[in-house]
């Protein structure tokens, strides 16, 4: 494929801020500051499979901030890890309650629970 042909195809793809889709920014606690607030000020609430922190902001949509210890595992395993929590995150997006900040700490057994279950159990926590 020619390359003007294919900044063409690439140019046409549909964007990814469509439906369900993570915000590149403004979904997504990215500064230190920011998590630290969420800890200091937030409730906390566990499951078999995540602790979550969460505390309310003023913006008409939700945050989150994902946390991984290098104790679950090695990089691969912990992007993976990290992938699965945002395809759940992603698919329950209007389920979500907006104007929250969130930040999800996976346990140990995320690595080998099945996704239905960690899906049950992040929603359950994530519901406000």
């Amino acid at each position: 494929m020619r390359h003007a042909a294919r900044r063409d195809a690439i140019a046409s793809r549909p964007n990814e801020t469509g439906h369900g889709a993570i915000p590149t920014r403004a979904g997504r606690l990215l500064r230190k500051a920011d998590f630290d607030a969420v800890y200091r000020n937030g409730k906390r609430r566990s499951s078999s499979h995540f602790t979550v922190f969460l505390k309310a902001n003023d913006l008409p949509a939700s945050r989150f901030g994902f946390s991984i210890k290098r104790a679950l595992g090695g990089a691969v395993v912990r992007n993976r890890i990290r992938r699965r929590i945002r395809e759940v995150v992603r698919l329950h997006r209007e389920e979500i309650s907006a104007g929250w900040d969130f930040v999800i700490h996976p346990k140990p057994n995320v690595e080998r629970a099945a996704f239905a279950a960690l899906e049950n159990d992040l929603l359950g926590l994530l519901r406000v």
